[in-house]
């Protein structure tokens, strides 16, 4: 496991993604494993920690959780900004090579039967929880974080820290056609909230 990758508790893990950026979902399902970008992703629930996905009914991906009951949300970063428009732009089903193509470099970690997406700044491993009705009607999935992780460069004491590093390491957010924003600069109001 990369020296940089630290758990993250889970009464934190929505922190990840509170902030909106696209996401890169990976799933695998008897050998094959996949990865598409999602602009839609949203945390959902504290206790236990759930998240929201939005996944089209085209996309491998999508077979590949619905029938295995897992996946990882993973937050990429502006250095990551070609693969991710890549992997959101081509299918599996019509690019058999899709990952290789766009240069997905994948890993594991001890216990997580789904593959992760190297040199991202965070990951969240997710139980499906099934919502036929949801899924069908709206595409709209939702997950259950069982495990969650990140780069402890841009990720530590449970906040992100994209001020204080290059900015490629800041998160991406799609607009449309390819178009994408990265995570502007930090703001505080200097009133005291609950941590």
């Amino acid at each position: 496991m990369d020296r940089y990758i630290a758990p993250v508790e889970l009464a934190k893990a929505y922190r990840l993604i509170n902030h909106g950026p696209t996401v890169l979902v990976s799933a695998y399902h008897d050998g094959v494993e996949d990865v598409m970008a999602a602009a839609w992703c949203c945390g959902l629930d504290f206790a236990p920690p759930k998240l929201t996905v939005v996944l089209d009914k085209a996309t491998k991906t999508r077979e590949l959780l619905e029938h295995d009951g897992y996946f990882v949300i993973q937050v990429p970063t502006a250095a990551q900004l070609a693969l991710t428009n890549q992997v959101g732009s081509i299918s599996l089903h019509d690019v058999p090579n899709k990952l290789a193509r766009c240069g997905v470099e994948l890993f594991h970690l001890e216990g997580v039967p789904v593959p992760l997406v190297a040199e991202c700044s965070a990951w969240l491993w997710c139980k499906l929880i099934s919502e036929p009705h949801n899924q069908q009607t709206y595409d709209l999935f939702i997950g259950e974080i069982v495990g969650a992780w990140a780069d402890s460069r841009v990720f530590s004491g449970g906040h992100w820290q994209f001020e204080h590093i290059d900015p490629q390491w800041r998160s991406l957010h799609h607009v449309a056609g390819g178009h994408f924003y990265a995570i502007g600069e930090a703001l505080d109001t200097n009133e005291k909230t609950a941590e």
